[in-house]
């Protein structure tokens, strides 16, 4: 059953035509991923389906009594406490939420219990007024749910929560979110909105991926730069974690057969070798730190050791000291005891979660010039202008005022200003907010021949499984812990601590080890039921002449093919 439909609808900003004769619905059953560059138009197509913004022309319909929920970018929460914010005049008396799963539930995913429900909220963090904002939400019946980029300021624990329930909530759900991990999570279908236009893709974000680049590799010269992107992240798809048992068969196959020979996506042991070159033998080293907030010590005595070429993404919970840790690193803040030892040749760039701001009187291409004129970038040579391109910055934006950019827009041309100082360590902390997805292959691109020292600090798992080698965390022991289990091995650790050190995490019903042990096997199973019936196939027409030999083994390959035809439903139904 349809909730919202939008007939021919049309919206225009400041002269640009956002949505064009657009027409789509959102049913009972869809949870929807938005995608889409900054400044195409996914905001404005969210308020009018939640009935927040009119379009120009058009028209929009919705049931009789819909009930929407509907989470923007800066939402405005009213004054008072956590507890009257999200739970309200619905819960007179504690016992009426305290018995109410759903509730506890919401408010133990989001960590509101840490928060305090008797805080303020005006004295609240940004992350924090943004879990209150999702859990006054999350609590109530809705209809239909719309999310505009709900996991900014989440952790990994927190994205990983919102995820679950997302995926396991009854009602429609149509959210914006550069977080391709969850888009995978919990989408069902994707809306791509580009030149006015809504195009609608089956299955998340890997399915969308997949269906774009076949588009594009059937597209005019004038594409090609966009397709060697996509078939980088389908090269990606193929050896990082999203191609792992749990994508439907026949898209990987699809995909395997679509870049057949894609070349990795980086040549990590030339790059280890051109920084070493540019940054000697040691880039940080963290000796025997310690580092107290208050009372709180997010490092004691710890020891870490950053090399060159290394590509570290470091992990923890909201307000586990990574950005503090990366603050020590730029000597911003200075140890209580222990040292922290910078390599003499060292040229760091540092994107805070709080992007400086611009001269809002210059235009973009102005913006960039005045840090350089010229970057080189894997071996080649590039001008400011063409750098701009690769960043989403058209020949006619480039001249865009930067006091008329968009949120996302100012920290794509602050990222690009840092790059053209040329840096040989680059320090990112929480890249992905206000990103839009083409700009975060764009990076993760760049970043593929970029010969030197990458340390992220992201909630965004996708971008730390492409980008980063290893993976580091602060588990709230005061150490930086290595993780060569990489993220997965992180949420174990997190799921093993003691219930003191860690946030109530929901069960995720089919995600255990041994789940995940048969879905391998059954894997297996079907791979090597499918060799034997290729090696019947290839018996029988060497005996083609022999009736008898024939049909002796036409009967082995049927039953072969009933075997196997089981086998894969039952990694179908174990997948699922």
């Amino acid at each position: 059953m349809n909730l919202v439909n939008l007939s021919r609808v049309a919206r225009a900003y400041a002269g640009v035509v956002l949505l064009d004769q657009v027409s789509l619905g959102v049913a009972d059953t869809d949870r929807i991923g938005v995608v889409g560059a900054n400044g195409a138009g996914k905001t404005t197509l969210l308020e009018i389906l939640a009935g927040r913004r009119d379009p120009d022309t058009g028209r929009v319909t919705s049931n009789t009594g819909l009930r929407v929920g509907f989470l923007g970018q800066h939402g405005h929460l009213p004054e008072g406490t956590v507890r009257s914010v999200v739970l309200g005049p619905s819960f007179d008396a504690e016992h009426e939420w305290a018995s109410d799963s759903g509730v506890r539930e919401v408010l133990d995913g989001l960590g509101l219990h840490e928060v305090g429900l008797d805080a303020a909220v005006g004295r609240l963090s940004g992350g924090e007024r943004r879990r209150v904002a999702l859990a006054a939400l999350l609590v109530r019946g809705t209809d239909l749910l719309i999310l505009d980029e709900p996991t900014n300021h989440l952790d990994i624990d927190g994205v990983g929560w919102l995820a679950g329930h997302l995926a396991a909530r009854s009602g429609g759900l149509v959210l914006v979110t550069h977080d391709r991990w969850v888009l995978d999570a919990v989408s069902t279908s994707t809306w791509e909105v580009a030149d006015g236009g809504v195009h609608a893709y089956d299955g998340g974000y890997s399915a969308y991926v997949l269906a774009r680049a076949e588009r594009v590799r059937v597209a005019e010269a004038t594409e090609a730069r966009r397709a060697n992107l996509l078939r980088k992240e389908l090269a990606w798809l193929r050896r990082g974690p999203p191609a792992r048992t749990s994508k439907p068969r026949f898209r990987i196959d699809a995909a395997m057969a679509l870049i057949d020979g894609e070349p990795a996506p980086r040549d990590a042991v030339s790059l280890r070798a051109l920084a070493t070159s540019r940054l000697g033998k040691s880039v940080y080293d963290v000796e025997d730190v310690t580092f107290h907030v208050g009372d709180r010590a997010l490092l004691r005595r710890a020891t870490w050791r950053v090399g060159p070429g290394e590509r570290v993404g470091v992990v923890g919970v909201n307000g586990s000291g990574k950005t503090t840790l990366l603050r020590l690193l730029l000597g911003e803040l200075a140890p209580e005891t222990g040292v922290v030892k910078t390599g003499r040749t060292v040229r760091p760039a540092y994107l805070s979660q709080l992007v400086a701001e611009l001269a809002a009187g210059l235009r973009v291409l102005e913006a960039v010039e005045e840090v350089a004129r010229y970057a080189t970038v894997g071996g080649t040579q590039l001008s400011a202008s063409q750098l701009l391109e690769q960043f989403g910055f058209g020949s006619t934006r480039q001249w865009t005022p930067v006091a008329d950019l968009s949120g996302g827009e100012r920290r794509r041309l602050q990222l690009l200003r840092l790059l053209m100082a040329e840096p040989n360590v680059l320090l990112l902390d929480e890249p992905t907010n206000d990103l839009d997805i083409d700009t975060l292959t764009a990076l993760e691109d760049l970043l593929d021949s970029w010969p030197g020292t990458v340390i992220v600090v992201s909630h965004d798992r996708y971008l730390v499984e492409r980008v980063c080698d290893t993976v580091v965390a602060l588990l709230g022991d005061g150490q930086v812990s290595e993780l060569p289990g990489g993220v997965e091995e992180y949420l174990e650790r997190r799921a093993a601590a003691p219930a003191s050190q860690r946030a109530p995490a929901r069960e995720r019903k089919g995600d255990s080890r041994s789940d995940r042990k048969e879905l391998a096997r059954l894997e297996r199973l079907v791979t090597r039921l499918s060799a034997r019936e290729a090696a019947l196939h290839e018996k029988m027409a060497q005996l083609a002449a022999d009736f008898a030999a024939v049909s002796s083994l036409d009967e082995e390959l049927r039953r072969l093919a009933a075997e196997r035809l089981a086998a894969e439903e039952a990694w179908l139904d174990a997948a699922d």
